[in-house]
């Protein structure tokens, strides 16, 4: 006898409209508060976006970060960032540290004469301290960064508002992009909120999101074109509801499956690429809540015409279906 996982039973009834008021308003302040955030704190951006050089430190010895910038202090660095970096993979012997120096006004990179300069006095706080990376990036180069950044998302939102307008009714379009901007706005809020390190990373994971969250949407709106032509005389809203139910069991697989190796890789997968998959793990939860919650919602306040098909309804009906 064969065993099948079902993590969810095979005909779910659930009301996704009777809280519908509350998603709504829950929806709408975490966008608000997001904005709020990013306009406050602003997002921490990383060296490939403000320019500057990044000098990750190694040693045997705890960090002091007091002490550190007290012997970078005599150098005239400007504006520098010291940071420890905690890492429950680290060894017990195993202590890290990132020195931030921002783009000095005039000067496309840190020298590599002052970079020098930065180790030796490190040096002489922790004779065991040791420099395994080193990266710099101008602040011209991370302006048109910024710019690349942007305008790959903006296009990414356009691209798939067409291909949703095409493939089904503006309505879907219009619901789907409502959608994704929930996500990526809410994504960044956290992001501004926990000054978590943005960088081109970040930005491969927010398309990445993009990409996740409108595949999970379009299943839905596909088996809701299906009923549409099915149960012609349904209600909108109980049609939607039926949608939702049957694709169920494959959006809470799928996410399911994918946020388990997500957790192992944020756990065990170092801090270099923490902030990237931490972008993914919390872009696919709010990108499956979104297309539950967000998506079907727009559509359903929009409305959308039901004369897809000019079949017979008892042809369109699977077997076993009730007759619309």
């Amino acid at each position: 006898m064969a065993f099948r996982l079902k993590l969810v039973p095979q005909d779910t009834k659930i009301d996704f409209f009777r809280w519908q008021f509350l998603t709504f308003g829950i929806s709408s302040a975490m966008i608000v508060l997001s904005v709020v955030f990013l306009v406050m704190f602003g997002l921490n951006f990383g060296i490939d976006f403000k320019g500057g050089t990044t000098i990750r430190t190694e040693s045997t010895q705890e960090v002091d970060v007091g002490a550190y910038r007290e012997a970078l202090q005599p150098l005239g660095l400007g504006d520098v960032a010291i940071s420890q970096v905690f890492d429950p993979t680290f060894g017990p012997d195993q202590n890290v540290a990132q020195v931030r120096i921002s783009a000095q006004d005039g000067v496309e990179s840190v020298t590599p004469e002052t970079i020098n300069a930065v180790e030796a006095a490190l040096k002489e706080v922790d004779s065991s301290i040791t420099f395994p990376s080193v990266e710099s990036v101008g602040p011209k180069v991370s302006g048109e960064l910024i710019n690349t950044a942007i305008y790959a998302v903006l296009a990414s939102l356009a691209a798939i508002s067409v291909y949703i307008w095409l493939r089904f009714e503006w309505q879907f379009s219009i619901g789907a992009i409502v959608s994704l901007v929930h996500d990526v706005v809410i994504t960044m809020g956290v992001f501004a909120l926990f000054q978590i390190k943005f960088d081109l990373a970040t930005v491969a994971a927010l398309l990445t999101i993009v990409g996740y969250s409108i595949n999970d949407t379009v299943v839905v709106f596909d088996r809701l074109r299906e009923n549409l032509m099915k149960y012609k005389k349904r209600a909108l809203r109980d049609v939607m509801n039926l949608s939702v139910n049957e694709t169920l069991s494959r959006t809470v697989m799928t996410s399911g499956t994918t946020l388990v190796a997500l957790i192992a890789l944020l756990v065990l997968g170092g801090d270099v690429i923490r902030g990237f998959v931490f972008a993914i793990t919390f872009g696919i939860v709010i990108g499956t809540y979104s297309s539950i919650y967000v998506a079907k919602n727009v559509v359903l306040w929009l409305g959308v015409k039901r004369d897809w098909s000019k079949k017979d309804p008892k042809e369109a009906a699977f077997p076993g279906a009730e007759a619309p």
